[in-house]
Order: C-alpha cells, then structure tokens, then sequence
C-alpha cells in the first residue's frame, strides 16, 4: 500500500478576519476534494488571519500515480489564485502489509500485528509513532 501525504502552506492576502480566512480556507479545501477526491484538512496556522497550513492525503498502490494526483492538487491550489502558495512538500510512503487469514503481516517477518492496539509488532510500532503520547 502506497500514502502520499503533502503539505501545502498558503497565504490569504487581503484577510482581516479569522472568518474571512476560512471562507478562502473552506473553498480551497473543498474544491480540491471534489476534484481529486484527496482527504484534505487544515493543519496550521488556524488562529492567524492570513497564513494556512493544509494537508492532503492519498492513497493508492502505484507510488508514480499517488505523488502525480498529490501534485496536481498543489498545481491546482496555486492556480485557482485564491491565495499564495508559499511552500509545499510531498512525502511517498510505502507501507509492505499484507492480509492473511484476518491478520495483518509485514511482508519480510512472520510477526503480526493483531488488528489495531493488538499485540504484534506492528502494533508497537504504530503506538509507538503516535505524537500525542
């Protein structure tokens, strides 16, 4: 399974208002999920009035074709000129799972992860990576 991520910082000129800025925000969000059918959402910079922080998501099993459509919704947010794009990153990842009988195996190991919050490695690892704890 392929995870492309990207993270895209924006600048709204002209905004003086929390409120204005999620209006441009919200059209940004929602033109790029009907268009490329992405998980978008904003990250950062929820209490400036200008500055946005958004990150898209996708998945797929090809990593040329999850980094192009992630690409082209950055093309497609700078060009519909509702703000700046100041900076944006695109990370591929590729994640070697396989399912066998309801379980969840790394391809090169024999352990397993039993589910979510199971208790095979996999698990650990996945606890383990989680920023909140």
């Amino acid at each position: 399974m392929i995870v492309g991520a990207a993270v895209v910082e924006i600048h709204v000129h002209g905004s003086q208002s929390l409120k204005q800025k999620r209006g441009v925000v919200r059209s940004i969000t929602q033109r790029v999920r009907n268009r490329f059918n992405l998980a978008v959402s904003e990250v950062g910079g929820q209490g400036t009035w200008q500055r946005a922080v958004l990150g898209l998501a996708a998945t797929g099993s090809d990593p040329q074709r999850v980094r192009g459509v992630l690409d082209r919704a950055i093309t497609f947010i700078e060009d519909l000129h509702l703000a700046e794009l100041r900076a944006a990153d695109v990370e591929i990842i590729t994640l070697p799972l396989e399912m066998d009988d309801g379980a969840w195996y790394a391809e090169d190991s024999d352990e397993s992860a039993e589910g979510i919050g199971g208790s095979g490695e996999m698990a650990e690892a996945l606890h383990d990576s989680d920023p909140e704890d």
